[in-house]
């Protein structure tokens, strides 16, 4: 399954028919999301039935998990069928009105519900919908997608004012993490926590609410148990993100945890399911991650283009092949430098192919020739691979409800 390519989502339909009672509850959900991530905004994993031929992107990552997370919660609240699934998904969207379309979402998104859903989900997992934004950016995605699921589990039980409850949960969960910021001695890494959490608000904004602890009223009236257990898990992880939790901030987790109505056993829980995932993951969260603005644009281009060209290496492929001079200009570029009248010719026969891939049309736009060195070293590794990831067999696109 590819997940940066059109019919994912109908992909995913067609994989999870056969694993349809894998979450009987959601508290079995929800724990299998804290493992992989998704709650903490962390995505490290992915569901372990979808299989893939590529390794996934934090963003990648992040759209397969919102979307499993999304399922089996309808699932969870007695849904069945998975194209009444996309039509709810996608009402629920429109009701919060996010519908940020970018630039290339305009021209190339489909007619399907599941086309348009694919789109929407793109620009929310962005925090910035930005190419280049997001190459100077590490933290390119949304960090409080889960608040998603909850907001979904509040639209599927028929309850009203969905965007109040948008912005209450927001609104407690930047609050929550603020306050923990201020239990303990700040670092580096708890700057770009707060910057992350701040750049991921989408109902509220921080310029205009308070982190003076004003919050708690309001924290003590909310009875809904999933979202306290959100709200609890998000003081953990704002408190335990250096390996550290000294008294101070031990005492601040367990008065949220007792403001929020649960147990010392709980809170304990929660302390140790942050630990654990620090302990597995901490080498690959993006945001602990320090790197020089030179590095950072280099690597964050260099997976754009991998990704690009593994995408569409069918169409790359059949597209190179018509050009024996093009092909013979990549190869020589492998083992010695181009001559400028070949780095032109290159450049425009290359320009010209991307002209008819929708997806390379990146490399068109100004500014776009930057990435072309990077393409020219990227090729010849990565052709071969040619496949595409989202095709549905005859015998799963049956399975389809």
């Amino acid at each position: 399954m590819n997940p940066s390519s059109a019919g994912w989502i109908e992909k995913y339909g067609s994989v999870v028919q056969k694993h349809q009672n894998a979450f009987p509850t959601f508290e079995a959900l929800y724990a299998t999301l804290k493992k992989s991530g998704f709650v903490y905004g962390l995505n490290s994993s992915i569901p372990d039935f979808i299989e893939l031929e590529h390794t996934l992107s934090e963003d990648e990552k992040a759209k397969i998990n919102l979307l499993h997370a999304l399922f089996f919660t309808y699932r969870t609240n007695g849904g069945q069928d998975y194209s009444i699934f996309i039509e709810q998904v996608f009402k629920f969207y429109e009701i919060l009105n996010i519908s940020r379309a970018g630039f290339f979402d305009k021209w190339f998104t489909g007619s399907k519900t599941s086309a348009k859903l694919e789109k929407l989900m793109t620009s929310r997992i962005y925090i910035e919908d930005n190419i280049i934004s997001k190459t100077f950016n590490s933290l390119i995605t949304n960090s409080l997608l889960f608040i998603d699921v909850l907001l979904f589990k509040h639209f599927l039980n028929d309850r009203t004012a969905l965007k109040e409850k948008a912005e209450e949960i927001e609104y407690l969960a930047i609050n929550i993490t603020y306050h923990a910021l201020s239990a303990k001695e700040l670092d580096r890494n708890d700057n770009k926590l707060s910057q992350l959490l701040a750049s991921s608000l989408t109902y509220i904004s921080c310029a205009e609410n308070s982190f003076d602890g004003s919050y708690r009223e309001r924290l003590l009236n909310n009875k809904d148990n999933w979202e306290n257990r959100y709200l609890l898990d998000m003081a953990c992880l704002t408190v335990w993100e250096d390996h550290s939790l000294d008294y101070t901030e031990s005492e601040f987790i367990f008065g949220i945890g007792k403001d929020l109505g649960f147990d010392n056993t709980i809170i304990s829980t929660s302390i140790t399911d942050i630990t654990q995932f620090f302990k597995l993951n901490f080498d690959t969260i993006p945001y602990l991650k320090e790197k020089n603005l030179a590095m950072q644009f280099y690597d964050s281009m260099g997976k754009l283009v991998k990704k690009l060209i593994l995408r569409n290496s069918k169409r790359l492929h059949k597209e190179l092949s018509q050009s024996a001079e093009l092909v013979g200009l990549l190869s020589n570029s492998t083992i010695r430098d181009l001559s400028d009248e070949e780095k032109k010719k290159v450049q425009n026969q290359l320009l010209d192919i991307f002209k008819s891939i929708p997806s390379l049309a990146i490399f068109i736009l100004p500014g776009g020739a930057i990435l072309l060195p990077i393409f020219i070293k990227l090729i010849p590794k990565l052709l071969p691979s040619a496949f595409d990831e989202n095709r549905i067999d005859e015998e799963d696109n049956n399975n389809i409800n």
